[in-house]
């Protein structure tokens, strides 16, 4: 590696450190990552066919069901009909499950929130310089993920 390259391994373990955080200590345990995961997408994009569901979730399609089923039963979601087809009908993210997200991304802020509190002024000044200079990237690669396909992120050679 050459010295004009960036220390991918100590980025990779940023991150994975800051998934992590999230996902064990952060996250609400109300549903399950991937009945949140659905409901995020359906909140950002919009009524969508359950197998474009499946797809982009990667899931199959009857846990895809499972799961919209589980979901419906508790008001999250709604099955809507698509007006470019009447034949088909689209999931779409209720008022409820809007709410839901909501509560959880205020659980997770203030998770966070007392968390930072326990860093001394250092630590505290050392994440927060890092996130005012890392978030246009972490977005960056978020937006590269989102466009990525099964094998890995888009632009990467496979393996």
């Amino acid at each position: 590696m050459s010295e004009e390259e960036p220390p991918q391994d100590d980025m990779a373990d940023f991150i994975e450190a800051a998934a992590l955080l999230t996902i064990r200590y952060l996250m609400a345990r109300d549903v399950s990552l991937s009945a949140a995961a659905t409901l995020s997408r359906l909140s950002r994009t919009g009524p969508a066919r359950l197998t474009a569901l499946a797809a982009e979730e990667g899931s199959s399609q009857p846990s895809m069901t499972q799961l919209v089923q589980r979901l419906e039963r508790h008001g999250l979601v709604s099955r809507v009909k698509d007006p470019d087809d009447g034949r088909v009908a689209l999931l779409s993210i209720t008022d409820a499950g809007r709410v839901l997200l909501d509560e959880r991304r205020r659980t997770r802020t203030r998770r966070l929130k007392a968390l930072l509190r326990t860093l001394s002024p250092e630590d505290g000044a050392a994440l927060t310089e890092a996130a005012r200079l890392g978030m246009p990237a972490l977005r960056h690669l978020a937006e590269r993920a989102a466009g990525s396909d099964a094998d890995g992120p888009a632009g990467a050679p496979p393996g």
